[in-house]
């Protein structure tokens, strides 16, 4: 069988929702094997159809059990759901580290529910266009809701959950710092604050700090989705049809309002794009040139301060050009 033959009927299974088959090409889009490629290209034109969820927030707020609450829920109303969990990696191992996901056990033998742990592998700069392309093996399958985790609010996580429609921030009473920290990035992009484990002290106060960031932030004019601030109890499961109503509330806005989906759908596009040219750009005017002499020296300039890493660029850039 010619590899084409073999990559058509690859695709084929995975827009039949092939679980297999979506699972060994998530495995390449993660090793970075330049075979997925031709794959990703075939199943691109099948997707498009499912809501995207990203839920972020520092580590320990609870966002596992939070995922877990959503699945329910979303099982509960009829929806297929695909979990992408974007996990730290073991220094030891090279794997995600499942910490608490254990508790999303109860969904493993679902078939209506497909839950796959992504390590970032270390490669924090590469997280974002490989996430991306996951999310797109995901779409193409058929999946009605699309919910990824993230590990943390730092860059790489602002740039997944720019691939997403709908995005979740988590922080649990009392974090000021996280919330300070989150304000440059994330504060911006989320459409829906969860203050989780709210019968803590401080619930209430962090739900208001929130609140008042929100307000003294730029007019989002009068007809911009208006972010809610919710307060969950995620283990006891306080809270969580207030946090679909809100999703669902999200959705129903993007239908009402056109233009702000397609100029959505556009900055994701763009995300995307970005991403993957930076991958490109990358492989053609480095690959292959590591053990070149001339491109040793081009590092040891700029690690010496000879040259500047912009004009190194310029540089090679203008001779891949040419």
């Amino acid at each position: 069988m010619s590899k084409s033959s073999s990559s058509s009927l690859e695709a084929a299974a995975i827009l039949s929702g092939d679980v297999l088959a979506a699972s060994r090409l998530i495995r390449r889009i993660e090793d970075g094997d330049p075979s997925a490629r031709p794959l990703i290209k075939e199943i691109y034109r099948g997707g498009g159809e499912a809501r995207t969820i990203a839920l972020t927030g520092p580590p320990g707020v609870g966002k596992s059990t939070l995922a877990d609450r959503l699945i329910g829920e979303f099982r509960a109303a009829g929806k297929r759901v695909a979990l992408l969990a974007v996990d730290p990696t073991s220094p030891f191992t090279g794997g995600a580290i499942l910490g608490d996901r254990i508790r999303l056990g109860r969904h493993f033998t679902d078939p209506d529910v497909f839950i796959r742990s992504m390590a970032t592998r270390g490669h924090l700069g590469g997280l974002a266009r490989a996430s991306g392309e996951a999310i797109q093996v995901l779409d193409a399958m058929g999946w009605d809701v699309i919910l990824v985790e993230t590990v943390g609010v730092g860059q790489a996580e602002v740039e997944v959950v720019h691939m997403a429609e709908t995005v979740i921030l988590a922080l649990a009473p009392g974090e000021g710092d996280d919330i300070q920290a989150a304000k440059a990035g994330i504060m911006e992009i989320a459409h829906v604050f969860v203050v989780n484990k709210a019968r803590r002290e401080g619930a209430e106060r962090s739900a208001k700090m929130i609140e008042e960031m929100l307000h003294q932030g730029p007019d989002r004019g009068p007809d911009a989705w208006r972010p809610p601030v919710l307060k969950t109890e995620a283990l006891a499961g306080e809270g969580i049809s207030g946090l679909i109503e809100a999703v669902s509330a999200r959705w129903a806005y993007l239908e009402s309002h056109p233009e702000a989906a397609e100029a959505l759908a556009r900055a994701r596009a763009r995300q995307v794009l970005t991403e993957t040219l930076k991958t490109l750009a990358a492989e053609r005017v480095i690959g292959g040139r590591e053990g070149e002499p001339g491109f040793q020296k081009i590092l040891a300039d700029i690690a010496a301060r000879r040259e500047d890493p912009y004009t190194a660029a310029e540089r090679l850039l203008d001779s891949a050009g040419g």
